[in-house]
């Protein structure tokens, strides 16, 4: 029997999340299958709505960096959407019972801008589940380490949770000396009229 081998010797490690979302660039092929289907629904429109959705699925592009998303799309009238990982509020991953057998779902992205609606709808991406969690993961600033072991630029270090219960007990004590320090020079001082 031959023993498949280890990490250094000869294998490759397993991508990293950030590294497989990276690579990320455009929709995969079931969301042109998706968007036939959903033409056939238009009846009489069905040829129009085929011809703006094709163009659409040959347009759409995704580029996901370390500062955050874009989204474009358009042939006569191209529309582009930056948003970096910062202006995320929320994240809603949705599928209907075609998307669900496909294996597709949309991830419907919103922003503090006081609009009801996604900001961004990143459609055809299969790792739904990975990449909602690397975008809350993002968002929230924590870092994801690659498979060398480094953090990605820009992201807070992490602290333990004990360190952190630490730090707030000692500002928890300085705060209450301060407070006693303030109260005891209030009453020691003369009052003037």
């Amino acid at each position: 029997m031959q023993e498949e081998p280890m990490f250094g010797e000869g294998r490759e490690p397993p991508p990293s999340p950030a590294r497989s979302i990276y690579a990320i660039e455009r929709p995969d092929p079931k969301l042109w299958t998706y968007y036939v289907l959903r033409a056939l629904l238009a009846g009489p429109g069905f040829p129009f709505l085929l011809a703006y959705l094709r163009f659409r699925y040959r347009s759409l592009r995704y580029r996901f960096d370390d500062e955050g998303i874009s989204m474009s799309w358009g042939v006569l009238f191209r529309r582009e959407i930056h948003l970096t990982y910062a202006r995320i509020q929320d994240i809603h991953l949705t599928r209907n019972v075609v998307e669900r057998q496909l294996g597709l779902a949309r991830l419907e992205i919103q922003t503090a801008s006081g609009s009801s609606t996604a900001e961004m709808t990143l459609e055809g991406i299969l790792e739904v589940e990975v990449v909602r969690d690397f975008l809350y993961a993002r968002m929230r600033g924590m870092q994801d380490p690659d498979s060398s072991g480094k953090s990605l630029p820009g992201a807070p270090p992490e602290a333990s949770a004990g360190e952190a219960v630490r730090i707030l007990r000692e500002a928890a004590g300085e705060i209450r000396r301060i407070r006693e320090l303030l109260e005891a020079g209030d009453t020691g001082s003369p009052k003037t009229s």
